[in-house]
């Protein structure tokens, strides 16, 4: 169950000694990690620097959401520590990095698993990944052609911004393929949060989008899924993810500029660390050990 966070943008501070990226060398006194970028991420990252910076207060944590793609971009503009992304960063964003002279370390956070989720009340309850593409292309229309009711679809997605945007372009739109172009229908719903899916989909019958798992409620209806169409169909779930079944399960990033060093990596092995994964857990999200 999710806990129930600020909004954003959020600032956490025990001590502020900085308005810029820190020094993750430096051994002052106190120190202020920036962290930006992924709304998938941001609860969890909330939550792990409330917790951190009751046992560490000489160290302040500023966290802020926006988008995988904000976060990077300020990773490689030198205005965060550390990048919050829900998905891999690209070749060309490697590349301009290492342009500026930033040299982009990833570590693996948590793991995710993209849920597809309809309101309760549609008596659909499984799809091949092939027909979640053709709804979220445009292909499908109707919910009689998945055995539904004779309803529209609306189809609602998060903003192109989103590490999860991405990640569902390529991973459920384009089934993987690198050469297929095919993208969301122009109709589709665009939203800015998680949480925005999900309370549009519990308002609306004909609705169906997307989520990352720490965001499912009780107010929305998990769809299974499969790669074949006969089966089996398989829900999100810790268990399906690590035993690598359910077919759009993800890892979570946080990018640093160079190998962390002082207070960032104290940080993020604290994150990586029985007590940080524990937060994982709470949150809905699956640990990484």
């Amino acid at each position: 169950m999710r806990r129930a966070l600020r909004c954003l943008p959020v600032f956490l501070f025990a001590a502020i000694t900085a308005c810029s990226p820190s020094d993750s060398s430096s051994d002052t006194a106190s120190t202020t990690i920036i962290d930006r970028g992924s709304d998938t991420l941001v609860n969890l990252a909330l939550a792990w620097a409330e917790a951190y910076v009751k046992a560490s207060p000489e160290t302040a944590i500023s966290v802020s959401g926006g988008g995988s793609g904000v976060g990077i971009t300020a990773l490689i503009d030198g205005t965060t520590d550390i990048a919050n992304a829900s998905r891999a960063m690209k070749d060309e964003e490697f590349e301009a990095a290492r342009a500026k002279g930033v040299e982009p370390i990833e570590t693996v956070v948590a793991r995710d698993a993209i849920a597809v989720i309809v309101n309760p009340g549609n008596p659909v309850d499984m799809l091949t990944l092939q027909q979640a593409s053709d709804i979220f292309t445009g292909k499908i229309v109707n919910w009689t052609e998945v055995g539904g009711e004779d309803r529209p679809i609306v189809r609602v997605s998060r903003e192109v911004n989103s590490g999860t945007h991405v990640y569902f372009l390529e991973s459920v739109i384009r089934l993987g393929r690198k050469d297929d172009p095919s993208i969301f229908s122009a109709d589709t719903l665009l939203l800015p949060s998680s949480e925005g899916i999900t309370s549009e989909v519990s308002q609306n019958p004909n609705a169906i989008g997307y989520d990352g798992l720490g965001y499912v409620t009780p107010a929305v209806k998990v769809i299974n899924l499969s790669e074949d169409p006969a089966g089996p169909f398989i829900p999100p779930g810790k268990e399906t993810v690590l035993d690598g079944t359910y077919p759009i399960s993800r890892e979570l990033y946080m990018y640093t500029d160079g190998e962390p060093t002082g207070k960032i990596q104290e940080y993020l092995e604290w994150i990586l660390s029985p007590e940080g994964q524990a937060i994982v857990a709470e949150l809905g999200f699956i640990p990484v050990a």
